[in-house]
């Protein structure tokens, strides 16, 4: 009797150390490559409707996988939308955004490396160079 309850408390104190350990492993913006920094942020503050989050974000790499990995750690709301827009660390950024188009100056189109967007069906849209001109 005494061996079954010491083989229950050790179950329970693995169960309860690989639940502590798994949670805190979940990785984050932090993880990824590139040494990314939000610059820029809005949200709209209608909570009765889709909710819009746009965000600038610098960084010094070029690693394409690694700004989508950045955008879907953003966080997205059902029926809302998540436009994340990357610019070269190098290079001027937008220090402030705003909803409608466009969400930041003109002027910073050049700079922008790529944008990642989530919309109201959950579709998810990653482009390259957004504001180059067509060829």
């Amino acid at each position: 009797m005494k061996n079954k309850k010491i083989i229950f408390l050790v179950l329970i104190v693995l169960t309860l150390g690989f639940i502590i350990y798994d949670s805190t492993s979940i990785p984050g913006v932090d993880d990824l490559e590139g040494n990314f920094k939000e610059v820029a942020v809005y949200r709209n503050e209608n909570n009765t409707g889709p909710i819009q989050r746009i965000y600038a974000v610098t960084t010094e790499s070029r690693a394409w996988d690694e700004m989508e990995k950045y955008g879907e750690l953003m966080p997205y709301t059902k029926y809302g939308t998540t436009t994340v827009y990357f610019f070269d660390a190098s290079k001027p950024a937008p220090g402030k955004l705003v909803p409608g188009e466009p969400n930041f100056d003109v002027a910073f189109n050049a700079n922008c490396l790529a944008m990642y967007s989530k919309d109201q069906n959950g579709v998810v849209s990653f482009k390259k160079s957004p504001f180059s001109a067509p060829l």
